[in-house]
């Protein structure tokens, strides 16, 4: 028999179909965590596909509801998966795809959002930073509630190195809302430019690999699904931590459609906002009348190091936030019209 023979033979068992699973255990998608189930088999192998050659690698699949993705990633000869599912409806299917592939599969019934896991992985799997990725991977079909704050949290630990990313540099293959997975992607002058874009390409290669129609999946979203790879960068675009460049990038597109230095202002209080504001372009060398989209990474890396030579210059700037300053404005307001309603009471 030849090797690929031996690896064919090595495959799951005959099991229920993911129809058959969803009916047994009467599982319905629950709306309120935005659960959308793959049942197509072929769409689920060539997610995992893209994740490149997973023989003998160690796996996290977040959120495998009833399996279907999981037996795509059994089926590539994995060494170990882990399986993180907050659902506990299915959890007795995983169990029996766990049954079907004895000693491969851990199942962790928690959040992935809270999860640590920086202790998923084997310790001998590390790798230095600067080398390969480690034969480490996650994979998810994501639900569209949670894809935002936990790209988000990812890649933060990509910034800190910590997390998943403590063994090395993780790769992802994670699904998005196409929209979501546009912006992730989207280059310079683009519509879809905005937050994520330089969030994630300043600290990873972005992949769009391919689009899932929304038919595909049941209940049927109102949207078609992109499947996107991440592969962190060994040096990131921007050298400043990761709340200091969120925090200017989320800035500057608060307001996406003016000049970008509107976005900047928002940065300092009120009082000397003009002053710093002009202050921070000059340094950073960028045209005041850019649109937040027609911002290069090298433009908010300037704007990134500008801030940060102003904030060590000045302790108390990084703390400062804009909206509880427009809140005690307006609260000031109010009082101010209360006080002067009841002294026209009082007349």
């Amino acid at each position: 028999m030849t090797a690929s023979g031996m690896v064919a033979a090595l495959h799951l068992p005959p099991l229920p179909t993911i129809g058959e699973i969803i009916k047994l255990f009467r599982l319905r998608a629950n709306k309120q965590l935005s659960q959308n189930f793959l049942l197509d088999l072929k769409l689920a192998d060539k997610i995992v596909r893209q994740a490149g050659n997973l023989k003998d690698a160690h796996v996290c699949e977040v959120g495998p509801g009833p399996g279907g993705i999981t037996r795509s990633i059994l089926n590539a000869n994995v060494a170990q998966l882990l399986l993180v599912e907050k659902d506990t409806r299915f959890i007795p299917g995983l169990q029996m795809l766990s049954e079907a592939a004895p000693g491969k599969v851990c199942i962790v019934h928690g959040d992935v959002l809270t999860y640590r896991m920086n202790r998923a992985f084997p310790e001998h799997l590390r790798k230095m930073w600067q080398d390969d990725p480690p034969n480490i991977h996650i994979i998810g079909n994501l639900p569209f509630s949670v894809s935002t704050p936990l790209i988000i949290k990812w890649l933060e630990n990509v910034s800190n190195r910590d997390g998943p990313f403590i063994y090395g540099r993780t790769q992802m293959t994670l699904t998005f809302q196409k929209e979501v997975g546009e912006r992730l992607i989207a280059s310079t002058g683009s519509k879809q430019r905005s937050r994520l874009s330089i969030m994630s390409q300043h600290l990873c290669t972005v992949q769009n690999c391919f689009v899932i129609p929304g038919h595909a999946f049941i209940p049927k979203p109102k949207v078609d699904v992109a499947v996107v790879r991440f592969t962190p960068l060994v040096e990131p675009k921007i050298l400043q931590p990761f709340k200091l460049v969120e925090k200017v990038v989320r800035s500057v597109f608060h307001f996406r459609r003016k000049f970008c230095w509107r976005g900047v202002g928002i940065l300092f209080p009120e009082a000397d906002r003009l002053k710093k504001t002009e202050q921070m372009m000059q340094t950073a060398d960028v045209d005041p009348t850019l649109r937040p989209t027609q911002l290069t990474m090298l433009h908010f890396k300037g704007l990134c190091d500008a801030y940060r030579k102003m904030c060590d210059e000045d302790s108390s700037l990084f703390a400062y936030n804009y909206r509880d300053e427009l809140k005690e404005k307006m609260r000031s307001k109010r009082d101010r019209h209360l006080k002067q309603l009841e002294e026209e009471d009082e007349l």
